[in-house]
């Protein structure tokens, strides 16, 4: 697979907290167009994962290129939604103040919000279906809610790629629906995604490959020919009623 084929490249990634080993070794291409899953019992390495490819925490090894380039040289390409427990729900924001956050990458130092930037996040909430809920502070919101009104702030960036968290944690069944509906649209458009996930059984629905994760990499590819037995005995171990309900926790 060559770079112009290719939305994220992640050579020989390795992480260690406090010299334990988190990541081993990784390698791993998502292909631009793909929706890929990174599946993995807990404390696999899933959310550390993306977290160092994104730079946001030190790498031992590896280097991770995005449409061919470093992070830094196509930033506005590549949107990032974090995991809803990593965020601070008390500050005092407004949902339109959150959403808003995904164009700043678009503006110069000191420009207030644009009209077409928030024409942007007023599409994006509709999208979500979290329009009307503009002045409403982050804190007053349901689970499901603020992880609709974290996507919406990633949509309004309008980013080729997009790097998603558990998306689906701790949320209702009409937000886990509207976020697979806004996912399916995003395959349709050609973007790419790359999320964390814990529920084998609803992989397929969101996926069309798939990464396994246990501290090393264990397969990765398309789901049919990735997520058979012996992939998952060496990822998760035990029998196949183990990996029914695999990973329902966080790390």
């Amino acid at each position: 697979m060559t770079d112009d084929d290719c939305a994220v490249r992640i050579d020989g990634l390795s992480v260690a907290y406090r010299d334990v080993p988190v990541l081993r070794n990784v390698t791993l291409s998502v292909p631009a167009g793909a929706a890929m899953g990174v599946v993995g019992p807990n404390g696999a390495g899933k959310t550390t994962l993306l977290k160092a490819a994104l730079d946001l925490i030190p790498r031992l090894t590896g280097e991770v290129r995005y449409f061919g380039e470093r992070l830094g040289s196509v930033r506005n390409r590549v949107g990032y939604m974090p995991q809803s427990v990593s965020v601070d729900w008390d500050f005092p924001a407004t949902v339109a103040d959150v959403v808003l956050m995904g164009t700043y990458g678009t503006l110069k130092w000191g420009r207030r919000p644009s009209r077409e930037s928030k024409r942007a996040a007023a599409g994006a909430l509709e999208r979500v279906g979290m329009d009307g809920f503009e002045r409403r502070q982050i804190g007053e919101l349901s689970g499901g809610q603020r992880q609709r009104v974290f996507l919406a702030r990633v949509l309004a960036q309008d980013p080729d790629l997009f790097l998603m968290d558990e998306p689906f944690a701790g949320i209702d069944v009409a937000s886990q629906r509207r976020i697979m509906g806004v996912l399916d649209g995003l395959r349709e458009q050609g973007r790419t995604v790359m999320l964390v996930h814990h529920d084998l059984s609803t992989l397929t629905r969101i996926c069309d490959r798939v990464a396994l994760v246990n501290v090393e990499l264990v397969a990765a590819g398309p789901i049919d020919r990735t997520l058979v037995p012996e992939n998952l005995r060496a990822a998760y171990g035990g029998s196949s009623m183990d990996w029914a309900g695999a990973d329902g926790g966080r790390e």
